[in-house]
């Protein structure tokens, strides 16, 4: 009977450090999610062990599954410690583009989605009754910023910050997490384009990139008239002209979150 107790003992105390583990990670968790870690890093390991009077292995076990869900990074070593990430846009889009990507959907049917929706965000932002003070002048902002110079990579950075600026305005937090995710996971998808044609000569001329400026304005001012209709209606046009250059190009690819580029991208907030 005592050999039999012997042998129990061992799995109990895994499985005791591991309910230990969870619930350490479940209180951590919801600290994240609560804003209170504003360093951008969790205490050191030895302080969170005496916070919570656990042992080494059970905090370890605890970091790993919060680890696993992507709210920290553990770095090892002298300069070590875990650093938060609260979840966002970027997260969410990188989650989303692993699945997108694994179940094989092509970047023509992202874009297809993301023509969908992201003008439903213009709409909103045009339906906001403080629209003069809360949308406008950060939209016009955005593309005061927009480069002068001939970088096409540049451009197109400035003008996926304008598509991403009218989904964050948009004043509905589901929607804007939902929708942001699609226009984080498509700018990776833009950005390679950019980075190739740039490469190979070949990226769209002045005219181009003056009518995409242009474009941008021109739903700047249905935003400011309040012209939810014709606001939606132009930024679906708007995104499907634009979409087709990048579509011409990846001929039927499959959407890409996991390159170095593609996360470098959809990780860095």
């Amino acid at each position: 009977m005592s050999e039999l107790l012997d042998a129990q003992r061992p799995a109990a105390s895994q499985i005791h450090q591991v309910r230990v583990a969870e619930s350490v990670a479940s209180e951590l968790r919801a600290r994240i999610l609560r804003g209170e870690f504003s360093s951008g890093m969790l205490p050191k390991q030895e302080d969170l062990r005496d916070e919570y009077g656990i042992s080494h292995p059970s905090l370890r076990e605890a970091l790993r599954i919060l680890e696993t869900e992507g709210l920290v990074t553990v770095r090892r070593g002298n300069v070590g410690g875990a650093s938060v990430h609260r979840p966002g846009e970027g997260r969410f889009g990188y989650s989303l583009g692993i699945a997108l990507q694994s179940a094989g959907t092509r970047i023509d049917e992202l874009a297809a989605s993301l023509a969908r929706l992201e003008p439903l965000c213009a709409r909103l932002c045009a339906e906001n009754p403080n629209r003069g003070t809360e949308v406008v002048p950060k939209l016009r902002k955005v593309l005061a910023q927009a480069p002068h110079d001939d970088e096409g990579v540049s451009f197109t950075r400035s003008s996926r910050d304008f598509h991403a600026a009218v989904v964050d305005l948009c004043g509905d937090s589901p929607i804007q997490l939902i929708v942001g995710g699609l226009v984080r996971l498509w700018t990776a998808q833009e950005e390679a384009w950019a980075e190739t044609l740039s490469l190979e000569g070949e990226y769209p001329g002045h005219e181009a990139r003056a009518h995409a400026t242009k474009a941008h304005a021109r739903l700047v001012d249905l935003i400011d008239a309040g012209n939810a209709d014709e606001a939606e209606a132009y930024s679906r046009k708007h995104i499907v002209a634009t979409q087709q250059l990048v579509i011409a190009k990846v001929d039927g690819r499959v959407v890409d979150a996991s390159s170095t580029r593609a996360r470098r991208h959809l990780l860095s907030a």
